[in-house]
């Protein structure tokens, strides 16, 4: 893991900065505003300091930056995945380890005494290790959050090694919160391309919210970005799903059509030829059906690759194991982006980082309650690793 701060006049000129030394796929971790001290704030400028971080696996794959050994990262937002933002949004939220995830660094320290305490009082000789105590109870925190123990073994395994027997429990945590940022990289959202319609696909088994997600995050493309967008359903299992999808087209004032198959689809492309984004509501059949999951793939293939993006919709209350299960059907899909919904019904988020490492597919939106457009957001890596470690 490689950390390091960059200082600029702007922002912009900062992350452009660590852009070039650190590579596109570094993630920022922190922004801070650095004022001059004494007399000299009277005649300088005020400087912007990011601190930056990434994975030396990933990033220095490349002769001309030699990986160094620092103690931890902080870094860099892609801005090429989503150029229509303005640019105070490209750059994640500040990192909340200048606070230091109070909560949980207080709850380890109360307990890594009781524990030095119970072992003295039992009489034990071996010097007690609190780096080996404080790693533990982080572990053990992961854990009942619900992320799978393959997962935070790794995280753990790929941390111990990094710090020294005299390291503070400050970093110890803040190195673990980190590595999960990283871990869970950096957001992918729709991006309309120009000249050219972008079909986005949404599938998912049934039950997880796929429609109301759709109308989430069109009604924000229409009334926020002014987008000219349509709507397609191939949902024809269910009456009740294409009217739920015809209201919200009647809502926004939007075309809807309901198509059976790639034939249909490709139909449509003439249709919507001078739109800007096509939302496409999938049928939610059971994982299990092969039959059905052939007929999704056809559908999707009968627009270009470059014309489309895929979103896999779960729900966060979802065990694990089923989720991998519906991963694995999904497998032959290899460019999908995850969302997430029902995050208001469950207070354990492990399973978007375990299936976020199982799949390797970025992370996306998630949804957090029936409103339509409010209740969704691009999910914030740094808000999910505060979750994992009861830091919020």
């Amino acid at each position: 893991m490689i950390i390091k701060k960059f200082q600029a006049n702007t922002e912009k000129e900062a992350i452009m900065l660590a852009k070039e030394e650190l590579g596109k796929d570094a993630v920022v971790m922190n922004i801070k505003t650095i004022s001059p001290k004494g007399i000299y704030r009277l005649f300088k400028k005020p400087l912007v300091e990011i601190t930056a971080a990434v994975d030396e696996n990933l990033i220095y794959k490349n002769d001309r930056h030699p990986a160094k050994k620092r103690n931890f990262p902080d870094i860099i937002y892609d801005d090429e995945q989503d150029k229509s933002e303005p640019e105070n949004e490209a750059v994640l939220k500040t990192s909340a380890i200048e606070e230091k995830l109070n909560n949980l660094q207080s709850l380890l320290e109360k307990q890594i005494v009781a524990k030095e305490e119970l072992e003295k009082e039992n009489g034990k000789s071996k010097p007690f290790n609190k780096n080996f105590a404080c790693i533990q109870l982080i572990y053990n925190q992961l854990v009942i959050n619900e992320v799978d123990e393959k997962y935070a073994n790794q995280i753990i395994n790929e941390i111990e090694g990094i710090f020294k027997k005299d390291a503070s429990m400050d970093n110890i945590l803040s190195g673990v919160y980190q590595k999960i940022v990283l871990k869970l990289g950096q957001p992918k959202v729709i991006t309309p391309t120009q000249n050219t319609p972008k079909y986005v696909f949404f599938i998912g088994p049934t039950g997880v919210g796929k429609t109301t997600t759709i109308a989430k995050i069109a009604s924000r493309f229409k009334l926020d970005e002014k987008a000219k967008i349509a709507f397609i359903t191939a949902d024809t299992y269910r009456i009740a799903a294409v009217e739920q999808l015809r209201t919200y087209a009647n809502i926004l004032g939007v075309p809807l059509k309901v198509v059976y198959n790639e034939e249909d689809i490709k139909e449509s492309r003439k249709e919507f030829s001078d739109y800007d984004l096509i939302f496409v509501d999938t049928a939610g059949r059971s994982h299990r059906n092969k039959e059905h999951r052939d007929d999704l793939v056809k559908l999707i293939e009968a627009v270009p690759k470059e014309e489309r993006e895929i979103y896999l919709v779960l729900s966060a209350t979802t065990k694990y194991k089923d989720l991998k299960a519906i991963t694995e059907v999904y497998s032959e899909i290899t460019d999908y982006s995850l969302i997430f919904t029902k995050l208001d019904e469950t207070n354990y988020v492990g399973n978007i980082l375990n299936i976020r490492m199982l799949t390797n597919m970025p992370l996306s939106y998630a949804t957090f309650g029936q409103d339509v457009p409010d209740d969704i957001e691009r999910i914030d890596p740094q808000d999910i690793a505060k979750r994992l470690l009861r830091g919020q």
